[in-house]
């Protein structure tokens, strides 16, 4: 229990810090969301008053951190909606592409890192090896706009947006193709080298070698005995993908025109809508640090040493 609070007031701690810079930043920067508009100079004076932008910096963050902790994100100006609403509508269209690309990019990257880790050898094994490097070395940004192009092309799946409420299942699918392809490939090619690096080092394990020589069969060795030797390294990591996943896909939402977190971030970012681009910044470092609280929970299960250590 000891561990898991501590591990839990670190998540809390790395929240308050991202969305309390974040905030500071947007208010810092110059002009302020009735900058973009040609608006009557007492207009834009009485709204600033109203809410307090002419405040010293320290002041309005005190106050912004006072409603923060009851999460009380403030009011958008951009949308004239409380913040918190905003976050949990897009929050959710996040959460659903970040799960479905979870689990393609485990389905894809564990049993791909189990074969090559085991088989060292072979055209099949070099040929996984260089896709996930290819994946690797290329930007999610730039991923997204060759699939993108690539559905341009071919007309296989739509371009970019989400399926309207009355689609079917397979519209609906059709629409998720894309985005979950952007965010799914880079994660599996990185859960890929991770597993085949950890599956290699526990067939070296003297535990393993010794089941061997009692002639315990290869299939047998390799996902009853290794595959659990190499879980530490993996979860060690798997937490933190978990959050990169749902807090990193803001990019990619934008550019497939994905109506979640990251197309509001960008609109905040635009508006200088300061309490939205705050309250964006938390939701993503809150998955993110959930995630990470995650993979420490089921490490300390799979090794209780880690309590100890940690």
């Amino acid at each position: 229990m000891s561990f898991v609070l501590r591990r839990m007031a670190a998540s809390a701690a790395l929240v308050i810090v991202v969305s309390s810079a974040a905030m500071v930043l947007a208010r810092i920067a110059p002009g302020n969301h009735l900058s973009a508009f040609d608006i009557d100079p007492a207009v834009a004076a009485a709204e600033c008053a109203r809410i307090r932008c002419n405040d010293p910096i320290g002041t309005q963050y005190v106050a912004w951190l006072s409603r923060a902790v009851r999460l009380d994100f403030g009011q958008s100006t951009r949308f004239g909606r409380s913040v918190r609403t905003l976050i949990e509508e897009r929050a959710a269209n996040s959460f659903v592409l970040g799960v479905c690309a979870l689990l393609l990019a485990t389905a894809i990257g564990i049993p791909a890192g189990i074969l090559t880790g085991s088989r060292p050898r072979g055209l099949v094994t070099h040929l996984t090896r260089g896709a996930s490097v290819l994946l690797l070395s290329v930007p999610p940004l730039i991923l997204a706009l060759a699939l993108l192009l690539l559905a341009s092309t071919t007309g296989w799946f739509p371009v970019g947006g989400m399926a309207p409420a009355e689609a079917g299942p397979l519209d609906r699918a059709r629409h998720f193709l894309l985005p979950v392809l952007a965010l799914a490939l880079p994660m599996a090619a990185m859960l890929e080298r991770l597993q085949s690096r950890a599956i290699a080092e526990a067939l070296a394990e003297p535990c393993v070698r010794a089941a061997a020589a009692r002639g315990v069969s290869s299939a047998r060795l390799i996902w009853r005995h290794a595959w659990k030797l190499s879980l530490k390294p993996v979860l060690a990591i798997y937490g933190i993908v978990i959050g990169a996943l749902i807090s990193g896909s803001f990019v990619v939402e934008y550019v497939v025109a994905w109506p979640g977190l990251g197309a509001l971030m960008y609109d905040a970012l635009v508006a200088r809508d300061a309490y939205l681009v705050a309250g964006c910044a938390a939701a993503g470092s809150l998955a993110l640090g959930a995630g990470i609280l995650a993979s420490d929970i089921a490490l300390a299960a799979v090794d209780p040493r880690t309590t100890s250590e940690a």
